[in-house]
């Protein structure tokens, strides 16, 4: 018998090392380094389209120069001064990028039932969108998802934690049909645009003769 729990604890930890980054419980996009970008039926579409790379870079870009989260007071969606200014400072980046979608990720903190914090989590996704559509942002750039809920705090305690009470804005994918080109090379476009093109030349670089 103890020969057989064995076996089963080893087949157990072998399975969860097989385990891909999507199945593992971290914050959206903290492992876009890895590909885990927001869930595996978005990563899969991003790879078929060439986009992903475009994707991460944007979303990195954004990161830096925008707050990319907002936090919420606990049991409320509502947006509170501090929020706003965030929002207002990512409707401005976001207005930059015409033809990239973002994606928004409602959380809560531990305290509560699950189905209660997966509700919560979406209300708060959504009252980001909303905002961000008073700004003049289009809706159909913008997508409040099934919410993470309580399921990927960033501070881990069952105690009110303002940290884990927040949204995460991140870009999901390339609108379609503006300009006219539905493979790769949209995306290919899109980042030599709006990334490339803010990169600065190395010092003292020349011309070529």
């Amino acid at each position: 018998m103890r020969k057989g729990l064995i076996l089963i604890a080893a087949a157990a930890t072998l399975g969860l090392s097989a385990c891909s980054p999507q199945d593992l419980l971290v914050e959206a996009g903290g492992s876009l380094d890895k590909g885990d970008f927001g869930n595996s039926t978005l990563n899969n579409t991003l790879v078929h389209t060439g986009e992903l790379d475009a994707a991460i870079n944007l979303t990195r870009k954004f990161a830096a120069e925008a707050p990319n989260t907002i936090n919420f007071e606990f049991d409320k969606s509502n947006l509170d001064a501090e929020a706003r200014s965030a929002l207002v400072q990512q409707a401005a980046w976001i207005k930059q990028y015409p033809y990239v979608k973002f994606r928004v990720y409602g959380h809560t903190d531990l305290v509560g039932s699950s189905a209660y914090n997966q509700s919560l989590g979406l209300r708060r996704a959504r009252a980001a969108v909303n905002f961000l559509v008073s700004q003049g942002i289009s809706r159909s750039r913008l997508e409040a998802v099934a919410s993470f809920g309580e399921t990927r705090p960033l501070v881990m305690t069952e105690a009110r934690e303002r940290r884990n009470r927040r949204t995460v804005t991140e870009v999901s994918g390339f609108l379609k049909g503006r300009p006219q080109i539905l493979d790769g090379k949209y995306a290919a476009r899109i980042y030599n645009t709006y990334v490339g093109s803010s990169a600065e030349a190395a010092p003292g670089a020349t011309g070529g003769q």
